[in-house]
């Protein structure tokens, strides 16, 4: 199939309601063809008729990015009918509260799974594809547990942490190949109803712009996306204006 000499495909693996969707509109209104991807697709139809409604080019799929076989076939497919992967985002989260001892060997296998495994599935196959055309975005989505466990929160800290180190380990073997691997830590709450309705004190206590906005986080993407390779970011601190800085 014909292609422009810039890959022309943004893949967010994890397209949730939150980030993940803001990314996927985000990508579209720059001109984009994006492929979407979470385990049930038919969650995925709310999102894809908003880009449809703007304009922009979509496409579903399902995919559970623990499993090989699938992340393998998600990429040829979409490089083969679709066109070139210029971005690809992992954006899976498994943010889950357990007391240590509370936590089973099954539980913790599955955040680590979710949260690091899948990550190295897509990028790994994300690079395969990206580095043969030497150019290309691959962000790896990280969080405050990425840099410090919290209580409670050993499994998912764990998996960030394993998630960075990989992000780091991409970093210094395909940036000299001409791709951008970036790991954006989010830290502080995103402004979603799962969080409105869990911690609702702290979201009254807090201005309108005193949760991070979905939409103000993907334009932050696109500006690492845009950057020139002489002066490439590889991880940077995503907070609203009140956060406390909490990595030292």
């Amino acid at each position: 199939m014909d292609r422009s000499s810039t890959p022309n495909v943004a893949l967010v693996m994890g397209a949730g309601d939150s980030l993940g969707a803001a990314l996927a509109r985000k990508f579209a209104r720059e001109g984009m063809q994006v492929c979407v991807a979470r385990r049930n697709a038919e969650q995925l139809d709310p999102l894809v008729q908003q880009i449809r409604a703007l304009g922009g080019t979509v496409h579903a799929f399902a995919c559970d990015a623990r499993k090989e076989e699938q992340v393998v076939s998600l990429f040829e497919r979409i490089e083969k009918d679709i066109g070139s992967v210029g971005i690809a985002v992992f954006n899976i989260g498994a943010n889950i509260q357990f007391n240590i001892r509370e936590t089973t060997a099954q539980k913790y296998y599955k955040v680590w799974e979710m949260a690091c495994f899948a990550g190295f599935l897509t990028g790994r196959e994300a690079a395969r594809h990206m580095a043969p055309r030497g150019q290309g975005t691959i962000f790896f989505t990280g969080a405050t547990a990425s840099i410090r466990g919290a209580e409670g929160y050993a499994a998912f800290a764990g998996a960030k942490h394993g998630l960075r180190s990989l992000a780091q380990s991409m970093a210094r073997e395909f940036g000299k190949q001409g791709l951008h691997i970036v790991h954006p830590v989010i830290d502080g709450p995103i402004d979603t109803p799962f969080v409105r309705e869990r911690f609702p004190d702290l979201v009254a206590q807090r201005p309108a712009d005193g949760l991070l906005a979905p939409e103000d986080i993907a334009d932050t993407y696109w500006f690492l996306h845009t950057q020139k390779r002489s002066a490439w970011t590889f991880e940077l601190d995503i907070r609203p204006w009140l956060e406390p800085i909490s990595n030292f």
